[in-house]
C-alpha cells in the first residue's frame, strides 16, 4: 500500500485521521470549539470535562507506548547478552572436543603401549637372558610411564575446564531463566532443554574419554 492510498483511506474514514492522530485531532478541535463557544456556562463545564478526559486519555497512550518501548529495549539487551553467553559456550564446547580428541589419541597410544609391553613381558619371561629384550622393555617402561604421568596432568586439566564449562552453562541456564519469567513458560523449557541436551552430551563424550584412558 503507497503512500497515496492510506492518504486517501484515512480521507474515506474521516478527516481526523485514526488513533492517536484522532484523538489529537479531535482534541484541538474541541479545545478551538470551547474557546469560541457561546454555550451556557454548564454545557462548557460539561466541554471541558470531555477535553480533561481526552487529554488524560493521550496521556495514558503515551506512557503505555513509553513504557512497552523500554520493556521492548531491555528484553532487547538481554537477548543480545544471553548471545554473547551462548557464543562463549559454544567456543568453550570446541575447546572442550579438542582436548578431548587429544586425549583420546593419547588413550590409544597408552594402550597400544600397554600390549606391546605385555607381549614383552612375556617373551622375556620365556628368555630371560637376552639383555637386549630387558633394554627394549624398560624403554617401553619408561615411555608408558611418561605417557601415563601426561595423561593424568591432562585428566587434571579436562576435569577443571569441565568444571568451569559446568558453572559457565549453569549461569546461561539461570539467565534463561529470569528472562522466561517476563517472556512465557514456552520460552523458559527450550533453554533448560538446550542447556541439558548440551551438558549431557559433553559428560557422554568426556565419559568416553576417560573410560578408554583408564583401560
Amino acid at each position: 500500500m503507497t503512500d497515496e492510498d492510506v492518504i486517501r483511506r484515512r480521507l474515506l474514514i474521516d478527516a481526523d485521521g485514526t488513533g492517536d492522530d484522532r484523538r489529537l485531532n479531535v482534541l484541538m478541535k474541541s479545545f478551538i470549539r470551547w474557546c469560541n463557544t457561546t454555550d451556557t456556562p454548564e454545557n462548557t463545564e460539561v466541554m471541558h470535562d470531555r477535553m480533561l478526559a481526552q487529554i488524560a486519555q493521550c496521556e495514558f497512550v503515551m506512557k503505555k507506548s513509553h513504557f512497552s518501548s523500554q520493556i521492548m529495549t531491555h528484553e532487547l539487551k538481554n537477548y543480545e547478552k544471553i548471545s554473547e553467553t551462548i557464543a562463549s559456550g559454544i567456543e568453550n564446547v570446541k575447546e572442550q572436543i579438542d582436548q578431548n580428541k587429544e586425549n583420546l589419541l593419547i588413550a590409544k597410544q597408552i594402550r597400544r603401549n600397554r600390549m606391546e609391553y605385555d607381549s614383552l613381558a612375556k617373551i622375556i619371561n620365556q628368555q630371560p637372558d637376552r639383555q637386549n629384550t630387558i633394554a627394549k622393555l624398560n624403554a617401553l617402561k619408561e615411555e608408558l610411564e611418561q605417557l601415563e604421568g601426561k595423561s593424568a596432568n591432562l585428566e587434571k586439566k579436562l576435569e577443571k575446564r569441565q568444571k568451569d564449562f559446568t558453572v559457565l552453562m549453569r549461569a546461561v541456564v539461570e539467565l534463561q531463566k529470569e528472562l522466561s519469567d517476563s517472556s512465557g513458560d514456552e520460552e523458559e523449557e527450550e533453554g533448560t532443554m538446550e542447556t541439558s541436551s548440551s551438558e549431557e552430551g559433553e559428560d557422554h563424550d568426556n565419559d568416553e574419554a576417560l573410560d578408554i584412558s583408564m583401560t
